[in-house]
């Protein structure tokens, strides 16, 4: 209930949902206070263009990645690789049922290759937050050994979220003394991630993938598009995230 929950709050804060809700709330207020109403409607219309805009979106996810991948040398101090999921591609008929999705994939490509360059064991983790049939952990060691000839010595397949997949790993992994770990996850939510698993207790390596990069400006970089709205959401979900991981312990009463 509490993942639907905070999916839902998630869909009504973030773009594109919130400004169109303030543009029809202007529209709305305008047969009254005409000023305030086309005011908000404009804000409402103009922030949405803006993030639409690739120049935007990618401006605004370069700023909270990394400013480059360390040398995979740096990761060989790590005791485990823990790579977290990222969804799942449902129902895929080639494969003859759930299997690790899109995102997912990009992470296990990275895994992978320290995997063999470190020789480090590799842990996965990811539950089942949509109701799958299998866990994202279970698809993501499958991948691994079947497309990658990788294998993964720990899986953690209940968590719904990162916050989650950091404490889960930490009971998994404490037992055998493992707090130095390569964290694997998008460029884009490492610095979020980071942060948690430093919470539950482990020193983290940070190891990036899927930098969004920046393509070259064109007439088109200004124009709407589903790709720059894509980006600035990215961003707008990460940066919601990082505010609540700060505020969450206030409300907590903890330091």
């Amino acid at each position: 209930m509490d993942f639907w929950i905070t999916k839902l709050v998630s869909a009504l804060i973030l773009p594109p949902f919130s400004l169109l809700i303030l543009a029809a709330l202007g529209v709305v207020l305008a047969r009254l206070w005409r000023r305030l109403g086309l005011g908000l409607a404009a804000i409402g219309v103009a922030t949405l263009w803006l993030l639409c805009t690739p120049i935007v979106g990618e401006n605004l996810i370069a700023s909270i990645e990394p400013l480059g991948a360390p040398d995979i040398k740096s990761l060989k101090d790590a005791q485990a690789i823990v790579v977290l999921g990222g969804g799942t591609y449902f129902d895929a008929p080639e494969y003859g049922g759930d299997t690790a999705g899109t995102v997912t994939l990009e992470r296990l490509r990275l895994g992978a290759r320290l995997h063999r360059e470190t020789g480090l064991p590799m842990l996965v983790t990811g539950g089942m937050p949509f109701g799958n049939r299998t866990s994202e952990a279970s698809q993501m060691k499958d991948t691994l050994a079947r497309d990658f000839q990788v294998p993964v010595k720990w899986m953690e397949e209940t968590a719904g979220n990162t916050r989650e997949s950091a404490v889960l790993v930490r009971e998994i992994l404490a037992p055998g003394g493992i707090t130095r770990i390569a964290l694997v996850t998008h460029a884009s939510h490492m610095r979020r991630s980071h942060r948690v698993f430093e919470q539950a207790g482990f020193t983290v390596l940070d190891a990036p993938t899927a930098f969004s990069g920046t393509g070259p400006t064109t007439v088109l970089s200004f124009l709407p598009s589903a790709y720059g709205l894509m980006q600035s959401r990215i961003f707008c979900h990460e940066a919601l995230g990082l505010g609540w991981y700060h505020v969450r312990p206030l409300l907590q009463g903890q330091d």
